[in-house]
């Protein structure tokens, strides 16, 4: 797709940008407030899930291009949503907010080395990799918008806010552009696909919601942290992993794209269950604790 080439490093740098216009330096700083919090919850989205995810690829015996794909989606940070969902389901948002900041630094670094290593381990003959240059390309249009939109939001605040929806819509709708055109090319093996990696996507988002949740509630993190944590470590950004995966100046696989387009679907549902099931839970505890009083 040749289109594409333009299409998809814009929508990633739009993306990215977009996420830039809504931090600002004290969203970084803000880990002071919740050391344990944001340590336990960084820990879990950059050592613990990918190591999950290494698991069950092996243990589904995915082909070389879904293992990649599965393993791209394991290092993406945590998306938007994630801050959406946090405050429907009373999850402590201002962490929301400080991890995406960090998860998104931090995967300028662990995003191209997580799938270097997956293609090295996966990766055959005709599989493209991350080469320096490509490493190079990924932290460039992820890092450089990203700084540009803070910069723009220390300087202009209220241009900021004007535009932080406009490129939302503008990322949104050249991203579906070119996934519907990758559709186009594949659809006779998508269900396949789905088949192929449903259960697998499921799984991972469950361990990943359940992950988020009771690893900073067995360290004595509160409950509207560990919602937050829940939220931010259990919902990975599948459209950068999606943009990524099918630019032509990154990966160029349609493949790849795959588990993170089924994830991005299927993750909508599971992170909803696991809300309603912390609530539920809080709600449960408070009830004891009032009858106990």
């Amino acid at each position: 797709m040749a289109l594409a080439s333009v299409l998809l490093p814009l929508a990633l740098a739009i993306i990215m940008l977009g996420l830039g216009l809504s931090l600002t330096i004290a969203d970084f700083r803000r880990v002071v407030a919740y050391p344990k919090a944001a340590v336990v919850a960084l820990t879990c989205q950059v050592v613990l899930l990918p190591a999950v995810c290494l698991g069950l690829v092996l243990a589904f015996g995915l082909p070389p291009a879904l293992a990649v794909g599965m393993m791209l989606l394991a290092a993406s940070p945590g998306g938007t949503t994630a801050n959406l969902y946090s405050h429907l389901f009373g999850g402590d948002v201002a962490l929301n907010v400080t991890l995406t900041a960090i998860n998104s630094v931090l995967a300028v670094v662990t995003l191209p080395l997580v799938t270097n290593l997956s293609l090295s381990y996966f990766g055959d003959a005709g599989t493209l990799g991350l080469q320096f240059d490509k490493t190079v390309q990924v932290t460039a249009l992820v890092l450089v918008p990203v700084a540009v939109g803070m910069a723009v939001r220390s300087f202009r605040p209220r241009f900021a806010d004007r535009m932080e929806s406009p490129v939302k819509i503008a990322s949104a709708v050249i991203l579906v552009l070119v996934i519907l055109g990758a559709l186009l090319q594949e659809l006779d093996n998508i269900a396949g696909y789905i088949r192929s990696v449903g259960a697998i996507t499921v799984l991972f988002s469950v361990i990943s919601l359940a992950v988020g949740y009771w690893a900073p509630r067995l360290a004595g993190v509160g409950r509207r942290q560990a919602i937050a944590s829940c939220m931010e470590i259990g919902i990975h950004n599948a459209t950068l992993a999606i943009t990524v995966a099918l630019s032509p100046a990154l990966l160029n696989n349609t493949q790849m794209a795959v588990p993170a387009a089924t994830y991005g679907v299927l993750m909508f549902f599971t992170a909803a269950v696991a809300g309603f099931l912390v609530r539920a839970r809080a709600s449960s505890d408070a009830a004891s604790q009032a009858s106990t009083a």
